[in-house]
């Protein structure tokens, strides 16, 4: 069936849309991130000068208490009123710059939070611009839009932000966005630019039944451990400083993130969506290459590498589920799983030879 070239430049148009869309949401993010980052030291900034004045304040009652005679000496005397004033005077300026200062840090708060919400919007809409180019690529070409590496590329990010997007709803998990944002920008560049390929049809090897379906689980789960391995990534950097205790360039960094628990969970909960979707592609692809090559499995590089990927990921879940391995170790494991994944879908695709490779690519 001829291409229809039209839906393929708008399918064109709409992935570099979505592109710049991303890139700015990226700005944004990051503008965001800073002044969170802003906030949360002007918070800590204020507790400290606080808990100076409780000692400051309970000193000057231990001394009052130590000259109290003298005190009554003075009350006797008609000097109530001159001290009285003096104190409620400077109690009350301590309060009124408290209140200042609590009512600045508010405001610090609000002015990142409607950059980050101003950010979402943007994201929101680069995920629907995107799923319009992916939807218009595979009606170019009447067929399912991953056939090729490029369009491989930009169905995983579409998904990976798509699952991001209902994932990240909560406003305290807004920081995690420019992390995700990040590796979702450079990967949408590179595949638009050295990995594009011309909308055409599929060749004859992939004109079957079991591609819609094999392709399709294996995006579903890779692009969601994306999600996870970010998210352990972050759960290593917050663990290793913790809140409060911040210090150095990592700190500043780790600074606005949530606790490591609730990264763990993250990352703990979307592998568990991930794993069995990404194996059942696995078992679909050896259906698959049953029907076509008449065997199962034959060690290509690309099974191999996906076998390996997979049973890395049950170590992830069964480490996270042992007692002494749910901490930092699982999120290493985690993380080495979508390393794999990083791997075989560069430098097997693109450098090793084999039946699922694109070596050769231009």
């Amino acid at each position: 069936m001829p291409v229809n070239q039209t839906l393929a430049t708008y399918s064109d148009w709409s992935y570099f849309t979505a592109f710049a869309l991303y890139a700015l949401a990226l700005l944004l993010f990051i503008a965001f991130y800073v002044r969170r980052t802003a906030a949360v030291e002007a918070e800590r900034e204020a507790l400290e000068d606080q808990g100076e004045q409780v000692l400051v304040g309970s000193g000057a009652t231990a001394a009052a208490g130590a000259s109290g005679d003298s005190a009554v000496g003075t009350i006797e005397a008609g000097g109530l009123d001159a001290a009285g004033t003096k104190g409620t005077g400077a109690k009350d300026s301590a309060t009124a710059a408290d209140d200042d200062a609590g009512d600045g840090i508010t405001a610090r708060y609000r002015a990142a939070d409607k950059i980050g919400a101003m950010a979402e919007m943007v994201v929101y809409l680069g995920v629907a611009i995107h799923l319009a180019s992916v939807v218009l690529r595979g009606l170019s070409a009447s067929r399912f839009p991953w056939g090729n590496l490029y369009e491989y590329i930009s169905v995983f990010i579409l998904v990976a932000m798509a699952f991001a997007a209902a994932v990240l709803r909560r406003d305290e998990m807004r920081v995690f966005w420019p992390w995700l944002l990040a590796p979702v920008a450079a990967l949408m560049f590179y595949g638009g630019t050295a990995l594009y390929a011309d909308s055409a049809p599929v060749v004859p090897a992939l004109q079957s039944i079991w591609f819609p379906i094999h392709v399709s689980t294996v995006v579903i789960g890779g692009s969601v451990f994306l999600v996870s391995g970010i998210a352990s990534l972050l759960y290593l950097l917050r663990i290793n400083q913790p809140r409060g205790e911040e210090k150095g360039v990592l700190g500043k960094m780790a600074m606005p993130l949530p606790t490591a628990k609730s990264l763990d969970t993250i990352a703990y909960r979307t592998a568990i969506w991930a794993f069995p979707l990404f194996g059942l592609g696995v078992v679909l692809g050896a259906i698959w290459a049953e029907a076509a090559w008449g065997r199962f499995w034959g060690w290509d590089p690309k099974e191999t590498v996906s076998f390996i990927t997979w049973i890395i990921y049950a170590g992830y879940l069964h480490a996270r589920a042992t007692s002494g391995w749910r901490n930092h170790w699982a999120a290493w494991i985690n993380i080495l799983g979508f390393a794999t994944m990083v791997f075989n879908l560069f430098f097997i695709n693109m450098v090793v030879s084999g039946l699922h490779s694109y070596a050769g690519l231009n």
